[in-house]
């Protein structure tokens, strides 16, 4: 459930009921020039499966982990107009009119947002673009498929167009979002048509769920590995710790640390060293984890056990800036953040009263985190329908366990796995 908003008139509210445009013939060309001599530089492939002769419009799903993932995604699609989605922080960043005359959607995460989905429908029915959805609605954390709503294959059914996944590889390993430091390396992507015209006109919502989640999986550290692709980069392991925050030796939570291609334990002092090729091996002792998912996966399943157990629990101070609209973020002050098994709660003032907002663990399918977010810290993204809560912690390393419990409570709650 959601909290009592409280309404202030003097605060911007974002549009979400405007109808998006075409983008115009310039702004395409514009993105272009701008997109692909960076991808020249890394030598990028493009893969076509099933493309041939796909009728017009589509709708097109993309995997998410680094900026990269734009570039590639205009260079696919080029030269037809697309719109796409971005979350209000990006229209933050790069203004509204910018993004409205380039075609832009806005959104929230993790919200039902019905006027995204007719506005989407404007876009294919009355405008005939191609749609670009991000569906994992946020960056990778370990390189592999995160989240994906079972919402994608009710809107595809919905609009009764070809799908279209952009499978992209060697994005995540160049540019993680505990590591920005852009290698600049290789990258290459599939584009595979998974359910064709005649398919979307007759196919469940199920039906094409199962054919998504199939073409999205992937694992960028895999791939990296297979295909020898060396980065050789001296801070190649830089923020590793805000991923792998759990110490496999000692199981000791929030003291991992790491600096160029080391990554050690600060409570018990193991150390392990990143190899060009993404790998980690430990420099004494056994080696837990050589694959950094299969990390990531255990930490994950930890903190499964301790929801079913009933002993998770989080409470930190918290500094809380809103995004009611595009262009400002509004100060609210310290306040609280609390995540218990069944649900998420932010205690603080909000526009000069006392607010609570609940999250329950069924209504909350995952959650938006950002490593250092620029550069003003840790934090998390909430929701409701007309405002976002970004909490900046206090404690360390402890967004990607959040994130992962939000997603394991969302599975225990709704019985999806």
């Amino acid at each position: 459930m959601f909290g009592k908003t409280a309404q202030k008139k003097e605060v911007a509210r974002f549009d979400f009921k405007k109808r998006p445009i075409r983008p115009c013939f310039l702004m395409g060309w514009a993105k272009a020039l701008i997109s692909f001599p960076d991808l020249k530089k890394r030598g990028f492939v493009l893969k076509q499966v099933n493309m041939e002769n796909i009728e017009k419009p589509y709708l097109l799903l993309v995997t998410h982990s680094s900026m990269v993932d734009f570039n590639i995604m205009l260079k696919a699609t080029h030269p037809y107009p697309v719109n796409n989605v971005m979350t209000l922080e990006g229209f933050n960043t790069y203004t509204e009119p910018l993004m409205r005359s380039l075609g832009v959607l806005g959104t929230r995460k993790f919200i039902t947002d019905l006027n995204l989905i007719r506005n989407i429908k404007y876009c294919i029915e009355k405008l005939g673009t191609i749609f670009v959805l991000f569906p994992e609605a946020r960056y990778s954390l370990d390189g592999c498929t995160s989240y994906l709503p079972d919402s994608v294959g009710k809107l595809a059914q919905i609009l009764k167009v070809p799908v279209v996944v952009l499978r992209i590889h060697g994005n995540f390993v160049t540019c993680p979002q505990w590591n920005k430091i852009n290698k600049k390396t290789y990258v290459e992507a599939e584009m595979v048509q998974i359910v064709t015209h005649e398919e979307a006109k007759v196919l469940n919502a199920q039906e094409i769920n199962e054919k998504i989640k199939k073409a999205f999986a992937y694992d960028d550290f895999r791939w990296q590995l297979e295909n020898r692709l060396e980065i050789d980069h001296p801070r190649r392991a830089e923020g590793l710790h805000a991923l792998l925050y759990k110490c496999p030796a000692c199981r000791t939570e929030s003291k991992m640390e790491s600096k160029g291609t080391r990554l050690w334990c600060g409570h018990c002092g193991k150390e392990w060293e990143m190899d060009t090729f993404g790998q980690l091996k430990a420099l004494s002792g056994e080696t837990e984890f050589s694959h950094i998912p299969d990390w990531s996966k255990w930490e994950r399943e930890c903190v499964r056990k301790e929801i079913e157990e009933g002993t998770y629990y989080f409470e930190d101070e918290v500094r809380i800036e809103t995004l009611p609209g595009s262009r400002k973020f509004y100060k609210q002050g310290m306040g609280k953040l609390i995540q218990t098994p069944t649900e998420t709660r932010i205690e603080c003032m909000y526009y000069g009263e006392p607010y609570t907002l609940v999250r329950s663990a069924k209504d909350m399918e995952s959650m938006h985190i950002e490593y250092d977010y620029l550069k003003r810290g840790d934090c998390v993204d909430i929701s409701i329908p007309d405002d976002s809560f970004w909490c900046y912690v206090s404690k360390k390393d402890v967004i990607t366990k959040l994130s992962f419990a939000t997603e394991e409570m969302h599975k225990l709650a709704t019985g999806k796995e």
